[in-house]
């Protein structure tokens, strides 16, 4: 069928669009960005209701899971180190965690030593020899004579029963922790008359005495650090000659 025309001749020409709904389409990578922007968005407000919902303490935890660990693992290729000698394994954690963890931990071994909740009332007499302290080098245990009930036979480094004892239920309680310890021996003074005074080999004589007698309850050798005799020159009596002087100290290290 022929075209028409208009009235003055010429041929009309008519074209088929497309709807305005139906304009070409433009790509996707705006929705892309603006999926990006939103995670953005999103990531920046969930780190201001951390920082505002956490303590500075949680904040460091959440900053050293972040950060990498270095752990040295025995037989390693590559190590420089023959096998059988103890690794060391290297963590980012702040010293305040670290003494924080002490703190919790020496809190713990405390407890079991006051003699709370004892099993039975001589148990709960033994552990009246047992004083607890805290200081910069760490958990101060002191096996203390009480009137009337040394720790050592008198003058010698024998130990009494009640030491012996002792020196099992401390070897339990720390047997469950892992950090070195020290031992440290104190006696009371003696007369200045003395040709010789025994002060220093009997302080040395009853440290060693207690670190026998943990070893022998358990306690592994390679964790004392040191074993100290320190005569009667860090009293704790006024009175230098006073048997509330003679004790030993057994320390949990930092």
């Amino acid at each position: 069928m022929a075209a028409g025309k208009g009235s003055s001749g010429a041929a009309i020409i008519i074209r088929k669009g497309s709807a305005p709904g139906e304009a070409g389409h433009h790509g996707g990578a705006w929705k892309v960005a603006y999926a990006d922007f939103v995670t953005a968005m999103m990531a920046f407000f969930l780190l201001m209701w951390l920082l505002n919902a956490t303590t500075e303490k949680q904040r460091e935890g959440l900053a050293d899971y972040f950060n990498p660990t270095i752990v040295r693992t025995p037989g390693a290729a590559g190590d420089g180190i023959e096998a059988g000698v103890r690794h060391a394994v290297i963590q980012n954690v702040p010293d305040s965690e670290k003494a924080a963890d002490f703190e919790e931990l020496a809190r713990h071994v405390q407890q079991q030593l006051t003699g709370t909740g004892a099993e039975s009332m001589q148990l709960t007499n033994l552990l009246r020899h047992v004083v607890t302290r805290m200081t910069d080098e760490g958990l101060v245990i002191e096996l203390t004579d009480l009137t009337g009930q040394p720790l050592f036979v008198e003058d010698t480094a024998q130990p009494q029963p009640a030491l012996t004892e002792l020196a099992v239920i401390v070897a339990r309680v720390l047997g469950r922790t892992r950090n070195e310890l020290a031992v440290s021996g104190h006696v009371r003074a003696y007369p200045e008359m003395l040709v010789s005074s025994p002060v220093w080999a009997l302080s040395d004589a009853r440290a060693h005495a207690v670190r026998n007698l943990l070893e022998r309850a358990g306690m592994e050798p390679r964790r004392f650090q040191k074993v100290t005799g320190y005569a009667d020159r860090k009293n704790r009596s006024a009175n230098p000659m006073d048997p509330a002087n003679n004790r030993i100290e057994v320390i949990l290290l930092r």
